[in-house]
């Protein structure tokens, strides 16, 4: 019997766990919408900029129950974000690998999510293996993207010409009106 041609955008996750299926290809960066909106505005995503994907389909047997439905996911790619420090484009490199494990509904995936440190979704009709990777990608970017030394020094403030009045001490004046009165009473 010959095997059945997974689509990686609606992907039967059942049946590709059953078969232990395997799919990767690479997809264009820029169809990360969402992903490609994060780069600096100096450098977004080009035709040559690609994510490299993979995932793998497993059921595991468990002891008197049904088999447990498992996703290999990996991905990865590289993005030009804005380093926080100089604020030029930074190279970053994306890696991720996860394992989600599929529960038939809400209750049974809050119920293993509870139980377990595993990550847990619940299964649909169709999965888009696009937008999980998109997702995973979204996760592991940075929270400060930036270079381990900024290829151009950084601008620092200049010094103010003139140095600003003395500004008086808020509470030196409340004091000085306790002492003196209000001159209300």
């Amino acid at each position: 019997m010959k095997p059945r041609v997974h689509d990686p955008l609606r992907l039967d996750v059942v049946a590709f766990a059953k078969e232990a299926g395997r799919l990767e290809g690479r997809w264009p960066l820029a169809g990360f919408v969402r992903l490609a909106e994060s780069a600096h505005a100096e450098s977004r995503p080009g035709e040559a900029d690609q994510v490299a994907w993979q995932a793998q389909g497993e059921q595991r047997a468990q002891r008197g129950g049904t088999p447990q439905t498992w996703l290999h996911v990996g991905a990865q790619a590289q993005v030009q974000l804005e380093c926080q420090r100089c604020l030029q484009p930074v190279a970053v490199p994306l890696a991720v690998q996860r394992s989600f494990l599929f529960a038939p509904d809400e209750a049974t995936a809050a119920q293993i999510d509870a139980d377990s440190d595993d990550d847990v979704l619940v299964l649909t009709r169709a999965l888009d293996l696009h937008e999980l990777v998109e997702d995973e990608l979204i996760l592991a970017l940075p929270l400060v993207p930036r270079h381990d030394a900024c290829p151009e020094p950084l601008a620092l403030p200049a010094e103010p010409e003139e140095a600003p009045a003395e500004r008086p001490n808020p509470f030196a004046a409340l004091a000085a009106l306790k002492r003196g009165g209000s001159g209300s009473h």
